[in-house]
């Protein structure tokens, strides 16, 4: 079963305040413009934390600290099972003074929970939802 990670970005600055990073992924590939939380493959030997560090990198230019577990997900993609971790992930930066340069995505937002475009977000993802809820109005009060 392949594994992925997904990372749950809320914003602390003033603009971003109880707000989740998604990225809208690039015109290829099946789910190309769609929107996600941003993340990608758990390759070879590499832990969850480093898939994480090196996805952000590659795909926002951002060191970043990884944070809770924040839930699962398995689906299907094509015709393998795949198994998806979501955790929540601090960044730094968050691209609004200083943009990030998108590798992978056409673009980012700052959204609320109740906000999610989810009529255009990819499956796997949505699976995530409740999970991602939950954790929010745990941790952070209801959003």
């Amino acid at each position: 079963m392949k594994s992925s990670v997904a990372c749950i970005i809320l914003g602390k600055s003033a603009e971003t305040q109880n707000k989740i990073l998604i990225a809208r992924r690039a015109q290829k590939g099946d789910m190309g413009g769609r929107w996600e939380f941003p993340g990608g493959k758990v390759d070879g030997s590499e832990n969850d934390k480093e898939a994480i560090a090196r996805e952000m990198l590659e795909e926002f230019g951002e060191s970043v600290l990884t944070g809770d577990f924040v839930g699962s997900a398995e689906f299907e993609h094509g015709g393998q099972n795949n198994f998806l971790r979501a955790y929540e992930v601090f960044f730094s930066n968050d691209g609004l003074e200083k943009p990030f340069p998108l590798t992978e995505h056409t673009e980012f937002k700052w959204s609320s929970f109740d906000e999610l475009p989810v009529d255009n977000f990819v499956d796997s993802d949505l699976k995530l939802f409740p999970a991602v809820k939950k954790f929010i109005e745990k941790n952070y009060g209801s959003k």
